[in-house]
């Protein structure tokens, strides 16, 4: 790997010296100090570096800037600190292979025109740089130097064309650690995020969101969405988090629920929520007479395990992941095992029930550990089940939980271990000696009631499926408690857009606080067709003694570099404020008026309609039963006798099936036409990419 010419090796030598710190580049202070279609070029002209000539295409610039990552070293590597790259695609929409913006078209901003420009920030995961001076052959895979006309191992010509399809090769990437684009107007998405589980040796998921936000911020961007599709431990992370937390991961930083598949809402996504955390425990280990199950020993077990009560599934989930964390984090060897380790105390400290209660349980479980022959060891499952009718579940659990170490009056201890197969907690006697002041003390036991990571996580995913995958939930009562916990974790599944609001112009009143700022809306005289919407609204600064002439020619330059529709658009007549001098201030015109709007055509024929918006020039109808109005994502289907489209899901056709050659909606099939049966013909499908 080379940077700007140079081995790594003599860039590793200057890299403290010369590089920004990736885990605090930008500041976290930092604001925007403009909008970002003119943040964005000052950012680049400032910090980044182009690629050497001969690797530029005109239509997709590549810009890089190198980082050192704090301290932290690459595994084997020398003493200086890791060096990633962030490169920074600068794609011509107008030119670009696909001029419309999938992610744009599901999460609700379809009927935004197309920008001008897409900036894709992108961190290789294996880092290298897209815009440096070594690509890949398309034909074998073999690096080559840009000056290389043939490969040197397959003799292929290599051609401008190569390059271009290697660079959208990179776009299209879904190993990056980073991933994220943002349209010239400011609304962006985030597409990739892979920390260590996604293959980074250096940078945590974490440590990746963390920079992203703070770049946001600074460039001034001001809306961003994401899908949530990404997966932790095998399991939908979005549902597990949500439980845990009340909210997506990427809540933590500051992402709402943006737009629901199936026409699900914001209230929805909440009381869904509130449904799936709530739902009572005692549900599942209520048993009356049947067998105990695997899924009523496991809630006990981690009752009896927590210092605090576990009353609800969020409290199930949020204990277990805690303890998952606390074993990653001690990074165990192959044979470690890591648990919670326990307070020494007195029995009667953590509990309602006496002394003599406690005693009695013991006394049963040291019975049945005496009746087992030889050095065989007795599961917690199967030394519940013989003394399950000396005391209640909850006193069995916490003696169950004490046993560990216990000397008994015949002059022997009580050993728990984890089998190291099964994960299962197990105890036997073993020969012990009487402590010095001849007291069976509960002494910290390291083996006692603890679980391997690997075990922890197989516990994990065993409740998912029992508890909150609405596909694998057994049944169990009352069935209108478990149907609405069944709805609810669908809809959790279903809702997968989420949205931050960056709100940019609060920053300009730091960085500078005596301009005037102004969000601008647009009206095109000439906007006439059926369907079409006005653009979002662009942040104007102007300075303190800006005009009327000053905003129209402000405004007519910020819509022109922003949307291709808009290259010839002139602003003629500030709204509202019709017959006012062009010379009039606007601090005095408008006072503390923060929204404006101006109106103008656009000069010529400019054959530009079809960049008119991000959903492109098809013009189609979404009519759900569900509700839906509109694209989300989600597969659907379009009637063949009225064109309107619905999901097939909400058509009673499983995912799994192929889509029917001939579809008739019900409205159609109640007046008399009727669906032909399904063949193995499929339509296209709806979909949309997103973080993994």
């Amino acid at each position: 790997m080379v940077v700007n010419g140079r081995p790594m090796k003599r860039m590793k030598m200057r890299v403290t010296a010369d590089l920004y710190d990736f885990l605090a580049f930008p500041a976290a202070g930092d604001f925007a100090a403009g909008p970002f279609r003119t943040t964005v070029k000052s950012f680049l002209t400032k910090h980044a570096l182009l690629p050497p000539p001969g690797s530029l295409l005109p239509h997709l610039l590549t810009w890089q800037i190198w980082f050192r990552v704090g301290e932290a070293v690459v595994d084997g590597g020398e003493s200086s600190p890791a060096v990633v790259c962030l490169d920074v695609v600068e794609e011509d929409v107008a030119r670009s292979r696909s001029v419309y913006c999938d992610q744009c078209r599901v999460v609700g901003w379809s009927g935004n025109p197309v920008c001008t420009k897409r900036y894709h920030f992108i961190i290789k995961a294996d880092g290298n740089s897209i815009g440096g001076y070594y690509k890949s052959c398309t034909s074998c895979g073999v690096v080559l130097h840009l000056s290389d006309s043939r490969c040197k191992s397959c003799n292929k010509l290599m051609t401008a064309d190569d390059t271009e399809d290697w660079v959208y090769h990179q776009l299209d990437d879904t190993t990056h650690l980073l991933h994220g684009v943002v349209h010239a107007n400011g609304y962006g998405h985030l597409l990739r995020v892979n920390g260590r589980e996604g293959g980074s040796r250096i940078l945590s998921g974490c440590h990746i969101m963390d920079f992203w936000d703070r770049l946001c911020k600074n460039l001034g961007v001001r809306k961003v969405s994401v899908m949530d599709v990404s997966k932790k431990h095998g399991l939908e992370f979005r549902l597990l988090h949500a439980i845990t937390k009340g909210h997506p991961w990427y809540g933590e930083w500051g992402y709402e629920f943006g737009a629901g598949s199936f026409a699900l809402t914001l209230d929805a996504y909440k009381a869904a929520v509130e449904t799936l955390s709530t739902l009572p425990l005692s549900i599942f280990v209520s048993q009356g007479r049947k067998p105990r199950t695997h899924l009523q020993d496991l809630i006990s077990y981690y009752q009896s395990l927590s210092e605090r009560e576990l009353v609800h599934a969020r409290d199930l989930f949020c204990f277990l992941m805690s303890l998952i964390h606390d074993a990653h984090k001690s990074s165990p060897t192959k044979n470690d095992i890591t648990c919670k380790k326990r307070r020494s105390c007195t029995p009667g400290i953590l509990c309602a029930w006496t002394r003599n209660d406690i005693e009695r349980v013991e006394e049963a479980m040291f019975r049945v550990l005496r009746a087992v022959t030889g050095s065989n060891w007795v599961s917690w499952r199967a030394l519940r089940g013989a003394v399950c009718k000396v005391a209640p579940p909850e006193l069995l659990d916490y003696c169950l939980k004490e046993l560990g170490g216990k000397l008994t009056s015949y002059g022997v201890v009580v050993q728990v271990r984890c089998n190291p197969d099964s994960g299962a907690v197990e105890y036997r006697l073993d020969p012990g000696s009487v402590p010095s002041n001849g007291i069976a003390a509960c002494t910290d036991f390291n083996l006692s009631n603890c679980r391997s990571e690997q075990h922890l996580l197989q516990d994990l995913r065993f409740l998912y499926e029992a508890i909150l995958n609405p596909q694998t939930m057994p049944s169990y009562g009352p069935q209108a408690t478990r149907d609405l916990a069944v709805s609810s974790a669908a809809k959790l599944l279903d809702c997968k857009q989420f949205v931050k609001d960056y709100r940019p112009e609060k920053g300009l009143s730091i960085t500078n606080p005596f301009g005037v700022h102004l969000s601008c809306l647009v009206e095109l005289m000439e906007l006439s067709e059926e369907g079409d919407t006005k653009p979002p609204p662009e942040l104007i600064v102007l300075s303190p003694n800006a005009t009327i002439s000053d905003l129209k020619l402000e405004a007519s330059r910020a819509f022109q570099d922003v949307y291709l529709m808009l290259k010839r658009f002139k602003a003629e007549e500030l709204v509202g404020y019709a017959g006012v001098d062009e010379s009039t201030q606007l601090k005095l015109l408008l006072g503390s008026i923060e929204t404006v709007e101006v109106r103008g055509r656009c000069l010529g024929k400019n054959g530009l309609s079809r960049f008119r918006m991000e959903r492109g020039l098809e013009r189609w109808t979404v009519d759900c039963s569900c509700g839906a109005k509109d694209d989300d994502g989600e597969r659907m289907l379009a009637c063949d006798g009225c064109g309107v489209w619905q999901h097939t899901r909400c058509a009673e056709i499983p995912d799994s099936a192929a889509v029917p050659a001939r579809f008739i909606c019900w409205r159609c099939g109640s007046s008399g036409q009727m669906p032909t049966p399904a063949s193995e013909h499929c339509k296209d499908e709806t979909g949309s990419g997103g973080v993994g």
